[in-house]
């Protein structure tokens, strides 16, 4: 089949003459304005234990340019909101907030589950030095909308500890505001179910890689003490053009949880990137719950991004644009199904077309 390139129509509601917005780094220390938000603290000493709550660098609270748009004000939601709030947050990202750290191993993690997390628990009772940690998970999603210009936001918990200052201050670098998932300002920090997840990426002298995470030897999501989508994270979904979801959400916050954040957002006009990655198939095939949760997504998110061999885990279609259809037809609210082929770059398909965008010649 032959593809070609072609200009498409964003599946997101902007007006007519969109600016380009201004890049994040050229907005630090804006004026004081009145926010619904508290200041940003790179540290949450003192905030809270154990969560930080609806920290938002004030510049995301100011309104920079005329790319938003507007809830209906005839629609009273189910949280009582009735008034138009503006979309200025381009893109928020919903959990899988994480610190990877990076290092070389002389041989991966044995394979048996046990031993993997003895071997994971040796490497956690001594911290390595921050140079070789970095901000993972969701993280990069935001960071690299953030790096293009865009107003974003990270929704997920991290823990009162080095690795949660240290993913704080990277968002805050990056101009990323940041809302974590509870109000209560009693939450135990000393239990490790509230500490930040970190992923240890180990490379091996054949640079073979291994990961290790908590998430990796728990039945349960890290942070299922969380049961319900607070008002501020609420607020930060409606206030947003775009919530970006991955499966690796579903390692800290249950499923019940993540659809809450689904069917709000298409309560309040926000609409739903979704990228499964490697653990769609394991959701695929896993509980009740997360068979549900994954559904919904195929169902109510507006773009899906894959890989071909996830489209092909989730339709068993080993053709690309094939099952990108079948996604796309199976999807009661998608618009765009974005499989990624790595080196051969992306085919996007929708409803009217079918096209292809080159990979990225990266340099390091």
């Amino acid at each position: 089949m032959n593809l070609n390139t072609a200009t498409l129509k964003s599946p997101i509601l902007s007006p007519p003459s969109h600016p380009t917005p201004i890049p994040p780094r050229l907005l630090l220390n804006p004026p004081p304005i009145p926010s619904p938000y508290r200041p940003y603290c790179s540290s949450v000493s003192g905030v809270c234990s154990g969560g930080v709550v609806a920290v938002f660098p004030s510049k995301h609270n100011q309104l920079r340019h005329c790319t938003s748009f507007f809830c209906s004000a005839s629609t009273t939601t189910s949280d009582g909101y009735s008034r138009p709030v503006v979309k200025d947050i381009d893109v928020a990202t919903l959990g899988n907030l994480c610190v990877d750290i990076v290092l070389s191993v002389p041989q991966l993690p044995p394979p048996a589950p046990e031993d993997r997390k003895a071997y994971m628990e040796q490497l956690s009772s001594c911290p390595p030095d921050k140079q070789f940690w970095e901000a993972g998970g969701n993280c990069n999603s935001a960071i690299a909308a953030a790096r293009l210009g865009l107003h974003c936001a990270a929704i997920g918990h991290v823990g009162d500890e080095i690795y949660g200052h240290f993913l704080l201050d990277v968002l805050k670098n990056e101009g990323i505001g940041m809302v974590g998932m509870v109000e209560d300002a009693d939450v135990n920090s000393s239990n490790a179910s509230y500490e930040t997840l970190l992923c240890w990426v180990l490379v091996d002298p054949l640079q073979r890689h291994g990961f290790c995470s908590r998430a990796d030897f728990s039945k349960e999501p890290a942070f299922n003490w969380v049961t319900e989508l607070s008002g501020e994270v609420k607020m930060a979904i409606r206030r947003s053009k775009i919530l970006f979801c991955n499966g690796y959400g579903f390692d800290d916050l249950s499923p019940a949880l993540i659809m809450a954040a689904i069917d709000y957002a298409v309560e309040v006009g926000t609409s739903i990137f979704f990228d499964p990655g490697p653990r769609g198939k394991s959701l695929s095939r896993g509980s009740p719950e997360e068979r549900l949760a994954l559904n919904k997504f195929l169902q109510k998110s507006d773009v899906l991004l894959l890989t071909s061999d996830e489209a092909e885990s989730l339709t068993g279609i080993n053709d690309p644009v094939l099952a990108g259809q079948k996604l796309l037809n199976r999807g009661a609210r998608t618009k765009w199904v974005v499989v990624k082929m790595g080196a051969r770059g992306s085919i996007i398909i929708t409803r009217s077309s079918i096209s292809c965008a080159p990979a990225f010649k990266l340099y390091y």
